[in-house]
């Protein structure tokens, strides 16, 4: 059926009118919201410095609760709603339906826009030509703002005598031809049908998204953390819904994904900063292979136990105790004292052990008196525990630990020999070696540790415990504080916090009811464990593609899997279409996983553009200067964005280069360089991937983060080697 432009603009006009008539109604609702929330400040204020009234409370928990429904109200209605209505459903009613990204309606409370998430919306990704769900016509609308720009259609029912007219090409591949920019877009107008399947799955247990690179899996994941809140507001809300991903570079780039969708009730953390809450600090910095594969396997469990149980003091002299009972002298030696320490940490965390290993020193010292000796026997513990000797040693034998100086030791290579004695040489230099920095710096520098070694933290702190908290003076505390003429907004949580205990024996890790773990084959069986105290009683999402995987021992990596899921129900969605990669580009990807990698799922990519990628070789001392070269040439041929992805080590010396040349420069907004494990999850109009050959020698993942890299360009790639010839990674292509 072919459309005039004349009915196009007409039918833009009606469309248009029914847009206005949406924008009009979320104006009148949110001056409506701002009214109540001037109102709920308003309802109870006092100017009382120094008590209040215990009947005060009720009004105000009623004033807290008022102005939380005003705010949270007015949240949804002041996020940034780029194109509110994108989609009407035409039924065989005759019914129509206009889809968005929130709910809204009339004055009389009649639905003008259905929230996407809600049950009456899923015929708008769902329909298909065989099955049509009652729906003749599905039309996307295109806007810009408020503004509507253009319309796309599907005629789902043909069975079904109708005269609306059915305009555009298709509204999926206009949205894939787009250019990029700097960070994720939503998909919410054009979810397919097996991506709305996965969105919609019951939050209980786990639901695994799994695809090849550009099927989507990211951004269906993050609409799914905004349908599960939408369908389970009351239990996720409360207890709170937590997205990972692999890197800062990666959270920077879908901030934006769950606002647009009308959702900030998430929390955004990189797997560098999931530690935060009881650690106090993150971190982005990437160990050398060697050292990354061995922190982030389940081994480090067995050498942090051997660590935590091997004293601060050491030797035959310095490991032993020496106190006197009425002029005798009584020993405790290190093998008698390393039965002592096995036992109580066999029990108990370090950091509450103390006061029992205390009195077992004690004990077996009190043992030892002869019968020589003149002094009750009830009386001999209390003698040897008043001892500044014994207080001394317990002091330097059993001291309160932190997590930092606990793994600081094994910058020691003499005593990771000592606990490590599994390990191979290689892996234990590896393991020292990483921790060579603490010799400028101190265990307080965030900047010099790992993100393998927040796991590894994170896992000492819960093998240490909590330090044991010191009695401390009772102190009158004021309700309220006299702030002179400012008037103070007392809330009830002001009233009840100074009566709040807080439990020593609490887990500390902030805990969530639901995680959302983006490229999940990346994270580590010690990074696993990290998560599970962060969601102890969770439902999970996980997402990734093994081929995609920088870590090498997949099985135990999949053994830490089934030990997360256990026997939760869990459900498998596996998305088959590459959205992003134009077919060129993807078939050369696709030869380097299958020769690494043969039972990598390989999607379809349903794109073409007749370019394929160009493989170009220079010499080193040339590599400036093609890389530039390279950079400019893809930033006239694209529109959008350019990544350029190289090897850590050329990280730094790329970077310094973007910002000296003046050319490179002017392309700020445009340009991105990245590493191939900070690339992750992200995508460019334009790639050049630098140094293959490199990138698979610096990865413990090997060829498989080289596909990483080869998978971001969504319209044209460009692969540089800089050794003068053809890399040896192009053997992987015949």
């Amino acid at each position: 059926m072919t459309t005039s432009r004349g009915e196009l603009q007409q039918e833009i006009a009606l469309e248009q009118a029914h847009v206005d008539k949406v924008y009009d109604n979320v104006a009148t609702a949110t001056a409506s919201a701002r009214s109540m929330a001037h109102q709920g400040q308003q309802m109870f204020q006092t100017d009382r410095t120094s008590f209040h009234r215990e009947e005060d409370s009720t009004a105000l928990f009623e004033r807290d609760a008022f102005a939380y429904q005003a705010a949270r109200r007015l949240a949804v209605l002041d996020a940034e709603h780029e194109g509110l209505v994108f989609g009407r459903l035409d039924l065989t009613g005759p019914e129509s339906r206009y889809i968005g990204r929130i709910g809204v309606r009339d004055e009389e409370y009649e639905p003008l826009v259905i929230d996407w998430r809600a049950p009456a919306a899923e015929p708008f990704y769902r329909a298909t030509q065989t099955n049509p769900m009652n729906v003749i016509r599905r039309r996307v609308l295109r806007c810009r703002d408020d503004k509507v720009i253009g319309l796309e259609d599907d005629l789902l029912d043909s069975s079904v005598e109708t005269d609306l007219p059915i305009l555009g090409e298709g509204a999926l591949m206009a949205a894939l031809t787009r250019a990029r920019g700097r960070t994720m877009r939503d998909i919410v107008s054009t979810i397919q049908a097996e991506q709305d399947e996965a969105i919609r799955a019951p939050y209980q247990g786990v639901t695994i998204i799994a695809g090849g690179p550009g099927t989507g899996k990211t951004v269906v994941a993050l609409h799914r953390a905004a349908y599960l809140l939408y369908s389970n507001r009351a239990r996720l809300e409360r207890g709170g819904v937590l997205v990972v991903g692999p890197s800062n570079v990666f959270m920077n780039y879908i901030e934006r994904v769950l606002p647009s969708l009308g959702e900030d009730a998430v929390t955004l953390k990189s797997i560098g900063s999931v530690a935060a809450d009881v650690l106090g600090m993150t971190s982005e910095r990437v160990d050398r292979s060697a050292a990354a594969s061995l922190k982030g396997s389940l081994r480090m469990l067995t050498l942090l136990r051997r660590l935590i149980r091997r004293p601060l003091v050491d030797g035959p002299e310095l490991l032993q105790v020496r106190v006197t009972v009425k002029g005798e002298v009584l020993r405790l030696r290190a093998p008698e004292l390393h039965r002592i320490r096995d036992n109580v940490l066999t029990r108990t965390k370090l950091n509450k052990g103390r006061e029992q290993a205390r009195d077992m020193v004690v004990s077996a010292l009190a043992a030892k008196v002869s019968d020589e000796v003149d002094v009750p026997t009830e009386e001999v513990p209390g003698i040897i525990a008043e001892q500044a000797s014994l207080t001394m040693f317990m002091n330097a034998w059993w001291p309160t630990l932190d997590a930092p100086g606990v793994l600081a030791r094994l910058g020691d290579p003499a005593l990771v020999a000592d606990v490590a004695p599994d390990l191979s040489d290689e892996e234990r230099d590896a393991l020292a070696e990483s921790y060579t920095w603490l010799q400028r710096g101190s265990t307080t520098d965030i900047t010099g540790w790992s993100v393998a070694d927040m796991a590894l933290l994170d896992e000492l702190l819960d093998m240490l415990g909590p330090a044991p908290i010191e009695d401390e003076p009772d102190i009158d505390e004021p309700v309220f504080i006299d702030m002179g003429d400012i008037a103070e907004l007392v809330t009830t949580s002001d009233s009840l916090r100074r009566d709040q205990v807080i439990d020593p024996e609490d887990d500390p890790q902030t805990t969530y009811a639901h995680i959302l773990v983006d490229e999940g084959q990346d994270i580590t069986p010690m990074q696993w464990r990290m998560l599970r105290r962060r969601g102890p009683q969770s439902s999970w999402t996980i997402v990734g593609d093994p081929a995609q995987s920088s870590y090498p021992d997949q099985a135990e990596t999949s053994q830490a899997m089934r030990d997360l899921v256990g026997r939760a129900p869990t459900r498998r969605f596996t998305l088959s279409t590459n959205y992003r990669s134009p077919a060129e580009v993807f078939n050369l990807a696709a030869k380097v996983i299958t020769k690494v990698y043969p039972d990598a799922d390989l999607p379809t990519a349903i794109r073409t553009t007749g370019l394929e990628p160009r493989l170009v070789s220079e010499r080193p001392e040339g590599a400036d200067a093609a890389i530039t070269a390279e950079i400019l040439q893809l930033a006239g041929q694209v529109t959008g964005t350019v990544g350029v992805i190289c090897p850590p080590s050329r990280m730094q010396s790329v970077l310094r280069l973007t910002m000296s040349d003046e050319r490179l420069a002017q392309l700020e907004d445009r340009l991105v360089v990245v590493t191939p494990l900070q690339a992750k999850g992200l995508e460019y109009d334009g790639v050049l991937v630098v140094s293959p050959d490199d990138i698979i020698a610096e990865s413990p993942g090997g060829a498989r983060v080289l596909y990483v890299a080869l998978t971001r360009a969504t319209q044209r790639m460009t692969v540089l080697d800089v050794t003068g010839t053809a890399g040896a990674w192009r053997s992987l292509l015949t």
